[in-house]
């Protein structure tokens, strides 16, 4: 706890120096080494973007199991530019660790510093495994974890690896390549095991899309092979989403082995409102030689362990058969400037564990040098 507040009172202190260095870098005119005018265009702004998010709600089962108050997490986020082509980016979770083996970047979800050049962007450090699905893509706080895949909650994403990518001039279209270490390494440092990724991303007034082709190392020299397809369609003020990600042991195996389809619609009514819904269906093949939850139990065991278990998600998919999971909710942002306060109410269930559940919250992101930034004018 110590530890928590002196780094957020450091955080406090670093965005009150960025407010100041702002002020300082306003200046009209600026001078190169050489004494001549330095263009507008080549100012490089290096004030910091710096936000506290977090979630808060009640959620509980509505036949009468777990249910209570809680948050989801409290979450720092701090974007910013180093030089005219450097960039860092970093997402800090605060939440208790597990165990005595846990790293001092085990909360962290992503870190990382880019170098951007022409069309290309060069990215290392820890980062989130490219895969093509916008339930994926989601960020954390603004995802209804109980209305997801279990491949979303199994699959371990962010990981330390490089990234090149490179974007058109219009910047409509980008291609990335990334190695990871593997989901499936779970002592990084020792197990040797890699992901490969090659991803296209584009966006375009009418549709959006992330697809990938993936290999995830389980074991030396032996792969996961996926196709991940995320869309989304836009008419109007209703957008359509629609995911596929298929996966399995070998080439001839992908999608056989697994899958996972989603298809999420949504529609906002002016600035206030989002109505939300969702629809998704997975299945499992039997007897895999890979688990990305890393238990490794047999179907047996897997039924037991759904049987106690009391949450609104099932344990595990049983093997052969389909799981369907559903769910529909209402966003209202009250805010008239930004969409920085989100009230929330969700409901969602599935096929196997049959348990109506409910979402109450409330979900905020503090900017840190906004606020600095108000009190600074006062």
């Amino acid at each position: 706890m110590k530890r928590h507040l002196t780094f957020l009172g450091a955080i406090l202190l670093i965005a009150g120096s960025a407010v100041a260095q702002e002020v300082n870098s306003s200046a009209q005119m600026q001078k190169s080494s050489s004494g001549e005018d330095v263009s507008a265009n080549e100012i490089v702004d290096y004030t910091p973007s710096i936000s506290l998010d977090s979630r808060f709600g009640y959620g509980g089962i509505v036949s009468g199991g777990a249910a209570g108050f809680g948050g989801d997490g409290l979450y720092l986020n701090v974007d910013g530019k180093i030089s005219k082509h450097f960039s860092y980016s970093l997402c800090q979770k605060f939440f208790a660790a597990n165990g005595e083996d846990d790293s001092v970047f085990d909360n962290t979800d992503w870190l990382t510093l880019s170098y951007d050049v022409g069309g290309f962007t060069f990215t290392a450090g820890k980062d989130v495994v490219m895969v093509g699905s916008y339930e994926y893509d989601a960020y954390d706080i603004d995802s209804y974890f109980d209305m997801n895949s279990m491949f979303y909650n199994s699959f371990a994403c962010y990981q330390w690896g490089v990234k090149a990518m490179w974007t058109n001039p219009s910047e409509t279209t980008s291609f990335a390549f990334q190695v990871t270490n593997s989901p499936f390494a779970y002592f990084p440092k020792e197990d040797n095991l890699y992901a490969y990724n090659l991803g296209w991303y584009s966006a375009w007034d009418w549709y959006e899309s992330i697809w990938t082709v993936n290999m995830f190392e389980y074991e030396r020299g032996k792969f996961v092979n996926c196709i991940a397809l995320g869309n989304i369609f836009y008419v109007g003020n209703l957008s359509l989403g629609l995911d596929c990600v298929m996966r399995g042991a070998n080439v001839k195996q992908v999608g056989k082995d697994e899958i996972t389809v989603n298809f999420m619609p949504s529609y906002e009514f002016g600035d206030k409102f989002r109505l939300f819904g969702k629809f998704g269906w997975e299945r499992s093949g039997e007897d895999l030689p890979y688990d990305f939850w890393g238990e490794y139990l047999s179907t047996d065991d897997m039924i037991i362990a759904n049987e106690e278990n009391l949450a609104t998600m099932p344990a595990f998919i049983i093997p052969g058969e389909d799981y369907i999971f559903y769910g529909a909710g209402l966003e209202y942002f009250p805010l008239k400037e930004n969409k920085s306060v989100r009230l929330r109410a969700a409901g969602m269930a599935n096929n196997d564990t049959k348990c109506n559940a409910v979402n109450v919250g409330l979900t905020w992101k503090f900017d840190l040098v906004n606020a600095f930034k108000h009190i600074a004018c006062k």
